[in-house]
């Protein structure tokens, strides 16, 4: 039976996603053939689909991880919150109980990590991505898919400022919480809330206003 290939484009927008290339890193269509195990060919195409979407950036005649300056932080940020918003929103209405209760076990197993930021972003990620699913409508998790994508251009996680982990594990659970009631405003109005949190810490961040325990 022949072997599946890999699909190069997944595999590099994920060592993006989880921080193995930051924003800077120089991308080498050899390096990358190597070490995932790929053919060149399949590579170069990602490459360009990555570019196309602005995920790469010339240097030169090098590709390089873009990165986003405080304007296009701000855009990305009143986007998220406002598809994000309405995520929550249609998942208090169309979720299934079981994907609510998927949610709530997500809140409560993430209070074991606090205190480790890495995990704690990838559980943020799993955890925004499942009320992308619950909201049920496959238009909007294909603009959310976007805008996460652009959000691994970030080069650390807000998760990282002191404090800020418990905080979103309230914020998370506030979020739950409308859903399993099915109010669709206080969930709405909740996420938005979340993402400007968010937000600000990471203003704070990258000003140096707060340490980070990274």
């Amino acid at each position: 039976m022949k072997p599946v290939q890999k699909d190069a484009y997944i595999l590099i927008l994920e060592a993006i996603d989880i921080g193995v290339f930051k924003p800077g890193d120089r991308l080498v269509e050899s390096d990358l053939a190597e070490r995932f195990g790929v053919s060149r060919t399949p590579i170069r195409e990602a490459l360009q689909r990555l570019e196309t979407q602005s995920l790469l950036a010339r240097d030169g005649r090098s590709l390089i991880v873009a990165s986003l300056d405080h304007n296009q932080l701000a855009e990305l940020y009143v986007v998220r919150a406002e598809l994000e918003g309405l995520a929550a929103s249609l998942a208090a209405r169309h979720a299934t109980p079981e994907e609510v209760a998927v949610l709530r076990d997500m809140v409560e197993d993430d209070r074991k990590l606090m205190g480790h930021p890495d995990k704690m972003a990838r559980a943020n990620r799993r955890f925004h991505k499942q009320i992308h699913l619950s909201s049920h409508n496959r238009f909007l998790v294909q603009q959310l898919d976007l805008v996460h994508r652009s959000m691994a251009l970030m080069a650390t996680t807000s998760l990282a400022a002191v404090g800020r982990d418990e905080m979103a594990i309230a914020e998370h659970d506030a979020i739950v919480s409308a859903i399993e009631t099915s109010d669709c405003a206080g969930a709405h109005a909740a996420l938005k809330a979340h993402i400007s949190k968010a937000f600000v810490t990471r203003l704070k961040l990258d000003s140096g206003e707060v340490e980070s325990t990274l």
